[in-house]
């Protein structure tokens, strides 16, 4: 039997188990993959911990690309030995495992698996932070933090391209030049720099239209600062822990700003989005106007050391497990 890395109970990355699982021949609409790279992210760690419930034991990860091996009935755009690519449902720590069709992209020429792998969570959430949550204008200039960070490079990158002045945060001069590189015309470092004051500055007083902020508790507040009047607080992660509560009013205060807490899920739930999303995404990686920087690379049966490490903020770029 396959091997999967299972998790029984919530917890610290020892609750994180290599055990083998059984699975099925493919049903209705389904199809059979055996992964050939998997993608890690941080909101696998949210699942792990119990931070966002699931129902136990589950299999732990939500993206990779693999080589379809069987397919069910009425599953006609698939069919054995296609390259493909997912990033839903839960589950992806697996050697081989069922996927819905209707979930799957076809990974186009060009591409590689570790590539697809290794961008499909994060390069299409950079997609709909830049192109449906905040509609990035040529010109505009943002703020991103974590930008060394997988999806910050990749958001970077992207937003460059498009034609933004991009500001970075990172945490420590040793990230600084990934930033530099995804793009940031100016990188600030949140352990040394007050962000609000020093975008203040680069924006001569204007504040920018939206901040991207994946960090969460340690840089919401001062986030909303570097907002212009009407700006837009893009939270959509919570790497330092969740945002506490606080009075609606002070976005009234600080400049009748928005706040909105997107989720990758939402924008990819109608098929058409999903395929949509996929391929924008291939052709600006294909392009070349945006690299996927694969930088830390595990056994999956060593999963939880990968964990440990993204969780002390030991990685940049993507991280991947090869089954």
């Amino acid at each position: 039997m396959p091997y999967a890395i299972r998790i029984h109970e919530t917890g610290g990355p020892e609750v994180m188990r290599w055990e083998q699982l059984e699975v099925g021949k493919p049903g209705p609409g389904e199809v059979l993959v055996r992964n050939t790279a998997i993608g890690v992210n941080f909101v696998d760690t949210y699942y792990r911990t119990g931070l966002y419930p699931m129902p136990l034991p589950a299999t732990l990860g939500s993206e990779g690309a693999g080589v379809v091996e069987a397919v069910g009935p009425r599953v006609k755009e698939f069919k054995p030995g296609d390259r493909v690519a997912y990033v839903d449902p839960i589950g992806s720590y697996a050697e081989v495992l069922l996927r819905p069709a209707q979930r799957l992209v076809k990974i186009p020429a060009g591409v590689s698996d570790r590539t697809a792998a290794a961008m499909m969570l994060k390069g299409m959430t950079a997609h709909y932070l830049l192109k449906r949550t905040y509609k990035l204008k040529k010109g505009d200039t943002i703020l991103v933090h974590a930008a060394a960070g997988g999806v910050g490079q990749i958001l970077c990158q992207w937003a460059k391209y498009l034609g933004a002045r991009v500001i970075g945060t990172v945490g420590s001069d040793a990230k600084a030049p990934l930033a530099k590189k995804a793009g940031c015309g100016h990188v600030l470092i949140t352990s040394r720099d007050k962000v609000s004051e020093r975008v203040k500055q680069i924006t001569k007083g204007a504040g920018v239209p939206v901040v991207y902020d994946g960090i969460g508790k340690d840089t919401f507040m001062d986030s909303l600062d570097c907002l212009a009047p009407l700006g837009l607080m893009v939270t959509y992660g919570n790497a330092s822990g969740a945002v506490p509560p606080f009075n609606p009013v002070l976005l009234s205060r600080k400049g009748s700003l928005f706040l909105t807490r997107p989720s990758l899920p939402t924008y990819i739930a109608k098929r058409e989005d999903l395929v949509q999303t996929a391929r924008e995404l291939f052709m600006v990686v294909k392009k070349g106007a945006v690299k996927i920087a694969v930088n830390q690379t595990y056994a999956l049966k060593d999963a939880a050391q990968a964990h440990r490490d993204l969780e002390s903020r030991r990685t940049t770029g993507s991280t991947i497990l090869l089954p």
